[in-house]
């Protein structure tokens, strides 16, 4: 194949990477986007194959057979794909994406190492690309495997204080860096007389980032994990982007950028759901303090049953609904759709409030009420609701918690002062729905559960949903 179809297959190949991410922006056209970005990848990797000769390489011998090593990784990484998608379920697809961002830190940290040891050192430019690359891909990968780890609740599962965090950070961060600069400028036969040394700066470079992975995100609270993996994913775009330049890959620098630039924004944009700044997410360990309780005798949330509570919402003529982790735990969300018609049966106009870090990744809100085929306008975002929630009859939580939480707005001393919320309690009547009397990911207690207005439903949040949909139907 000449360069010319070379560069026109890899265009068309943007092209589709390009649409696919403007259709991910909306969730009624997010599978066709899905499918759009799926057929560029696979046009980019037939694309590659023909340039870099995999195609023409057919040998009898399987040792020197290019298209065996090709059939094995596709066979083997569909194999885990489609058993790994069939298995995950939606309070699991945080962790997935937390690791999916970690493989994509980690392909283009391994293409940089086989880039190094297969070719000799290009100019600076492309060796510092190069290093530049194992540096990212490697924080990537590392930093997701901490995530990973602090969302499953398999590994990292206490907040760990590392002492003068920014001062080690900073320091295996110019370590590292200093590294690339000796592999990409020194050549073997250098004044030093240091043989190895390109050797030494690339595995220095190497273990250097790879511990910073772990050092930046270990101490970060499990409440601001949405905003780390946003960031982990803007690392694993930049990764892929150099790596591209490395390689000499133009398909490759198009599609990092993209992914690198898109999780930047969404990064900025959580921040600001968070009220807090780019630099406090690198060098703050925010998120995972604890409140501690008022002295005196606590104040006592309210219970009722679901059958005072369906007299309540019989009688509602505005319901919104605010979601949070415990919905995807429940797997409640298609119980919500269906007292959503319910309730719009019974003449309620319906609303759900989503939080922007609701769920324990961007978006999770919107993905399980999508797949409960809830309508994309009735998905509103908080500071749409906010200004009519004092006219909103009941404010239906269903396990959510530093997102609702009051003290946010009320009280500086609060670890969540300063966040946006969804303004529930400003709601006539307020349902919570919970297992328990626990506290939310944060930790941080919530007065919104003890309010005059707000009364507790405790259990499961599915059953709890569905004998509210029973009581509709049975009366």
């Amino acid at each position: 194949m000449n360069d010319i179809a070379i560069k026109i297959l890899y265009m068309v190949s943007c092209i589709f990477f390009i649409r696919g991410i403007k259709l991910l922006g909306k969730t009624d056209t997010a599978r066709k986007g899905n499918g759009y970005s799926a057929v560029g990848m696979l046009i980019a990797v037939i694309t590659v194959l023909c340039e870099r000769g995999v195609v023409g390489s057919w040998n009898a011998d399987f040792r020197f057979n290019g298209y065996c090593y090709v059939a094995v990784a596709v066979i083997v990484g569909s194999l885990i794909g489609i058993v790994w998608s069939k298995k995950v379920q939606m309070t699991g697809m945080p962790e997935l994406v937390a690791l999916f961002n970690g493989f994509g830190g980690l392909s283009s940290f391994l293409v940089a190492i086989a880039q190094y040891l297969a070719q000799p050192k290009g100019d600076a430019f492309t060796a510092i690309s190069l290093g530049l690359t194992i540096a990212i891909g490697a924080v990537a990968f590392t930093g997701s495997v901490v995530a990973w780890g602090k969302l499953s609740g398999k590994a990292f599962k206490k907040n760990v204080a590392i002492p003068a965090k920014n001062f080690v950070n900073g320091l295996l961060c110019v370590i590292g860096l200093v590294a690339i600069v000796v592999y990409a400028l020194f050549a073997a036969d250098n004044p030093f007389g240091f043989a190895q040394i390109e050797r030494c700066g690339i595995i220095v470079a190497a273990a250097a980032f790879l511990l910073l992975g772990f050092t930046m995100v270990l101490p970060i609270g499990g409440g601001d994990m949405p905003v780390i993996i946003s960031f982990l994913n803007a690392l694993s775009g930049l990764a892929a982007a150099f790596a591209g330049f490395a390689i000499g890959n133009t398909v490759l620098v198009v599609s990092g950028c993209l992914v690198g630039a898109s999780g930047l924004i969404l990064t900025l944009i959580m921040c600001k759901a968070m009220n807090r700044t780019f630099a406090s997410l690198l060098f703050k360990s925010f998120g995972g303090a604890k409140k501690k309780g008022a002295a005196g005798p606590a104040k006592e949330p309210k219970a009722m049953s679901v059958e005072d509570a369906y007299m309540i919402l019989e009688a509602a003529k505005q319901v919104v609904i605010v979601p949070g982790y415990g919905m995807a735990v429940a797997q409640a969300q298609h119980a919500v759709k269906e007292l959503c018609d319910k309730l719009e049966e019974n003449g309620a106009e319906v609303n759900f409030a989503i939080h922007p870090v609701a769920g324990r990744m961007p978006g999770h809100m919107n993905v399980l009420l999508a797949e409960a085929n809830v309508p994309y306008e009735q998905l509103k975002t908080s500071d749409e609701m906010n200004p009519q929630m004092s006219n909103i009859d009941v404010a239906i939580v269903i396990g959510a918690n530093d997102v609702v939480n009051p003290d946010a707005i009320n009280d500086e001393s609060s670890p969540l002062y300063g966040m946006p919320i969804v303004n529930a309690h400003e709601a006539r009547t307020v349902f919570v729905l919970k297992r328990g009397k626990g506290t939310g990911f944060s930790g941080v207690e919530n007065p919104l559960f003890t309010n005059d207005n707000t009364v507790m439903i405790y259990g499961d949040a599915k059953a709890t949903v569905s004998a509210l949909v029973s009581e509709f139907s049975d009366n």
